[in-house]
């Protein structure tokens, strides 16, 4: 992997992490621009490193299951209970699926990251009204 390479994934990283970013600021959530840019960013650098070290180590599976374990528990921390309501669902499932696009981007597997990051803004932004339909038809 050439300098460049690496600069082009965890800028792509970064980028895409920004994208998340901007849709959940534009709907004031907790795990904003800067939260979902370094959480994709860092998912790359770590798969990047994992990749670099393979030879060495032989097991840069090892990294990403370390990457979903480190997210799952950024994830709880967004998730709240109060009374019977469960708040934080969205933005905990959004932290993890950043953390695949940055995980892809480090890989190297632009596509996918994007497409990913493509679908995910499309489920935040255009399904919204769809949930709240269904949420105000509960009894």
């Amino acid at each position: 992997m050439t300098p460049i390479d690496l600069i082009i994934r965890l800028l792509l990283a970064a980028g895409l992490g920004a994208a998340i970013g901007i849709e959940r600021e534009f709907r004031h959530k907790s795990a904003g621009l800067r939260t979902n840019m370094l959480i994709a960013l860092g998912s790359a650098l770590f798969t990047v490193m994992s990749i670099r070290f393979a030879a060495a180590a032989g097991t840069p599976d090892r990294i990403a299951s370390g990457i979903v374990t480190g997210i799952g528990f950024l994830g709880a921390g967004a998730i709240l209970q109060s009374g019977g309501t469960v708040h934080g669902m969205t933005t905990a499932a959004t932290i993890w699926v950043n953390a695949a696009v940055g995980t892809a981007a480090g890989a190297g597997e632009y596509a996918i990251a994007s497409v990913a990051t493509l679908i995910t803004l499309v489920v935040l932004a255009l399904l919204q009204p769809v949930e709240n339909y269904f949420e105000r038809r509960k009894p």
